[in-house]
């Protein structure tokens, strides 16, 4: 009992709730210029779908063992899941796992870290619509539907003019955007299956299972990575972290929390996406048009979360 009182006034801590929220975004945001890395490290930017799924659930899989033995150490046993886990294990892996990070690679190959940064968060606006019709106390209000609209211009002017990674493309944006309902998809399944049972439990199996269906869906239809040297494993093992490290963090201070002040922070995920992709690849994230649609995104995301936390 005296350990879990120590816990919860450390993730209760409002000190500790912006340093750890901000951290967990900013490994999340982190992800898009990782990927595109370890694209270049295990020579797969020109590969196939195969190899690209199979780079995925490789990463999965370490992230998903990473996040059981974390709980493991958090709870001071060996965590397993009951029989009434299983449907919603099964349901995340295959949704928010398998189907997510399918379309997720795939479009990265065909747009920026920068523009997919900002595509992706389309997520946190598909997950307001999707909570509206699901649950009867989670209506749309004024100030979520502002939010929503900004979200959506964002990604318009995202698409707007010509030249380089401009215009829409299905391969790209289009991808890019499935994966983003993926991911509010399954946060109505989490919503749902995470009731009766333990939230970090419930993603750490589920990260396993989609991985575990991405790499051998990506084996047996031929795709294959090979590790050409130490920054080939340095990258995975960062990819792998930065999921389980982030997500188990995160389950944290939704434990402890009202979800509203936490999911407040969500606005900084684009931000960092967008930034870090720029610096780590070189990328341009200062055109006015980008800045225009990450400032759009960026406010629909805190406008969301701020009615949630009214309410």
């Amino acid at each position: 009992m005296k350990n879990d009182n120590t816990e919860q006034r450390f993730f209760t801590n409002k000190l500790n709730i912006f340093i750890i929220a901000v951290i967990s975004m900013a490994l999340w945001g982190s992800a898009f210029p990782a990927i595109k890395k370890g694209y270049e490290f295990f020579r797969i930017e020109n590969g196939t779908v195969p190899e690209r799924l199979v780079f995925a659930g490789v990463r999965f899989i370490i992230a998903g063992m990473l996040v059981i033995a974390f709980n493991c150490i958090f709870e001071k046993r060996i965590v397993l899941p009951q029989k009434k886990d299983i449907k919603g294990i099964v349901l995340l892996g295959f949704v928010q796992t398998f189907l997510e990070y399918v379309f997720f690679y795939i479009s990265l190959t065909h747009i920026s870290g920068v523009k997919g940064s900002i595509i992706n968060s389309m997520g946190n606006f598909f997950a307001v619509l999707l909570a509206h019709f699901a649950f009867k106390d989670d209506r749309m209000d004024i100030k979520k539907t502002i939010g929503c609209v900004l979200g959506f211009m964002g990604v318009v002017i995202c698409n707007l003019g010509a030249g380089i990674d401009t215009g829409f493309t299905f391969l790209g944006d289009g991808f890019m955007l499935i994966a983003a309902f993926c991911f509010a998809s399954g946060g109505v399944i989490t919503k749902i299956a995470a009731k009766n049972t333990d939230s970090t439990t419930l993603t750490g199996w589920q990260l396993t299972l989609g991985g575990f269906i991405l790499a051998v869906t990506g084996f047996i239809l031929g795709g294959r990575i090979v590790f050409y040297d130490i920054k080939c494993v340095l990258i995975l093992a960062y990819l792998a972290f930065l999921s389980s490290a982030a997500f188990t963090l995160w389950a944290k201070l939704l434990k402890y929390n009202h979800v509203g002040k936490i999911s407040l922070y969500g606005f900084l995920n684009p931000i960092f996406g967008v930034i870090l992709s720029g610096v780590i690849l070189g990328e341009d994230f200062l055109d006015v048009k980008l800045v225009l649609a990450l400032v759009c995104v960026s406010a629909g995301i805190y406008i969301v979360n701020s009615s949630k936390l009214q309410k």
